[in-house]
């Protein structure tokens, strides 16, 4: 008990009130641990889904551009690729889950072109190129999508760690330490009720004494 804790019945009170409200304070953060944690699973699989399609989509956009460019020349497939060259553009905003500020990212447009949008001519390549864009293509709407559930993912894993440090700081620190506070305020209490006890006897054992003793004296002086 590093406190010093003063031995009072007012000093009692105020530490069992302290309790009561370190108690009602952990039940609530135990609640919001709770609610964070049905958040945060469920995207764990979502992250896991998204991770599994970056990858496959990933190994099917490189298998396609090397056929491709087996097929259609590197320096074809090259030229066709600086004609494509553009922006993705993408908002970014703010919500809360359980209290907790999420940026959100969404893609403003699919990243998927239609030709016209790759800025080549439909006449001027091969099918197998433009369909090797678009699988390039699907790769970044996935990017974005796995960058903005990542995002949420980690903040809450933060504040679910957080959550879960104050809990423990709570139920292993905090609280006991004010429960051995009690203890030792109300044993204080009671021993210094008892010596006030025993004090009482001693001086009502003198008084019963000095009473008798005085009445002595005045038979004997009868």
């Amino acid at each position: 008990m590093a406190e010093k804790v003063n031995p009072t019945r007012s000093e009692l009170l105020y530490r069992r009130q302290q309790i009561k409200l370190a108690e009602q304070g952990m039940d609530l953060l135990k609640k919001k641990r709770d609610a964070l944690l049905r958040e945060f699973l469920p995207i764990i699989d979502e992250t896991m889904k998204l991770s599994l399609r970056l990858e496959r989509a990933t190994a099917d956009a490189q298998q396609s551009l090397a056929l491709t460019q087996a097929i259609e020349g590197k320096t074809v497939v090259k030229s066709v690729s600086f004609a494509t060259k553009g922006e993705v553009l993408v908002d970014i905003f703010g919500t809360h889950v359980m209290g907790v500020p999420i940026p959100v990212i969404r893609k403003s447009e699919t990243a998927v072109k239609t030709e016209l949008g790759r800025g080549y001519s439909i006449t001027g390549v091969g099918a197998r190129i433009d369909s090797t864009a678009g699988k390039f293509e699907e790769i970044i709407d996935v990017m974005i999508q796995s960058a903005d559930i990542e995002t949420r993912l980690r903040r809450l894993g933060e504040e679910l760690q957080k959550t879960n440090r104050r809990v423990n700081a709570l139920e292993s620190f905090v609280i006991p330490e004010l429960q051995a506070q009690v203890k030792f305020i109300f044993s204080a209490l009671d021993e210094r009720a008892r010596e006030d006890h025993f004090r009482l006897k001693k001086v009502k054992k003198k008084i019963i004494e000095r009473q008798t003793a005085n009445r002595g004296l005045a038979t004997s002086t009868a």
